[in-house]
């Protein structure tokens, strides 16, 4: 547990899973706000909602950012009740004790609510219908948080990835320096989405509803798609990876294949279609991520400082 302060706070803040690649972000960016405790698992068992509501206790915040979650989207289909611990129950406890307080929480989702079937952007309005375990526990998180109420925030994302973490960026670089050729599922599309720009966003939509800015809680409260703009499939953005590789760390690129998702077979069931529509952030906080590849762009300047 790391806990930071400053002399004339405006918040206090408790981040969840600081370890993770958007957790890690929200820390540096959240400096600043106010007193700061920040943890990740080794610190507190998500599973066990007794610890869960005890670290809220002792933390006291005003301000609750969930960046914790179960991610192992394949091994979620064998284990389901951890996965469900942690993406459903952990958060109905966060926002529970998030209202006895009368603070914000923070919570993120993820593009894998949907099935893939729609040719178009998706947008909060429509029906959710998970493809897998990871998907449907997630979803029961989002259900778990707005039943509860209170001043609460969920942000769906998609393809999330950084220059720090495990994530299919540093997947491709490893694989590429094993392999001379790599098959890459061609026919899932969305949109790849940076920590950078997910923490960016956050801090600027909680520093103006702190400032209120946005108007009171029943104005503000409620589910935003939030991702970087434009779209892509894995084998894309595969390719913008190993160009930029080779461009900026000299990396060589392996043959890229494209296939599709049937001949990649895996445990847990994909979206074709998870792109996601940000209309709606835009319209009530103003705030816009850019395209996938600036985004991008600014990850490899990152990756070429700390080489």
């Amino acid at each position: 547990m790391t806990i930071s302060t400053t002399e004339d706070p405006v918040a206090r803040i408790l981040i969840i899973g600081n370890a993770g690649q958007v957790g890690r972000e929200l820390e540096q960016l959240f400096q600043g706000m106010g007193p700061l405790v920040a943890v990740d698992r080794e610190s507190v068992d998500l599973a066990d909602p007794e610890q869960t509501r005890a670290l809220v206790r002792a933390a006291a915040p005003d301000v609750i950012l969930n960046a914790a979650a179960y991610t192992a989207v394949d091994r979620a289909e064998k284990e389901t009740d951890l996965a469900r611990a942690i993406n459903s129950q952990a958060p109905r406890v966060l926002a529970e004790e998030a209202r006895t307080r009368n603070a914000l929480l923070v919570h993120y989702s993820t593009d894998y609510v949907f099935d893939g079937s729609k040719t178009s952007p998706w947008t909060e309005d429509d029906a959710p219908n998970p493809l897998n375990a990871y998907g449907l526990t997630k979803l029961e998180g989002e259900q778990a948080i707005r039943k509860t109420g209170g001043r609460y925030l969920i942000f769906r994302t998609s393809w999330v990835y950084g220059h720090h973490g495990q994530n299919f960026l540093h997947t491709m670089l490893r694989l590429g320096r094993e392999r001379d050729q790599l098959r890459i599922v061609d026919d899932q599309v969305g949109a790849p989405t940076t920590s950078i720009q997910l923490a960016r966003a956050t801090h600027a939509i909680v520093s103006g509803v702190l400032a209120g800015r946005f108007g009171k809680a029943e104005d503000w409260a409620g589910l935003y798609h939030m991702t970087c703009t434009g779209s892509t499939s894995w084998f894309g953005f595969a390719q913008a990876i190993f160009a930029r590789a080779s461009a900026r760390l000299g990396v060589k690129t392996p043959e890229l294949v494209p296939i599709e998702t049937a001949a990649y077979p895996a445990p847990a069931c994909r979206p074709h279609n998870s792109v996601l529509s940000n209309a709606r952030l835009h319209a009530r906080f103003g705030v816009q991520l850019p395209s996938w590849q600036i985004a991008l762009d600014e990850v490899f300047e990152a990756l070429s400082q700390t080489r």
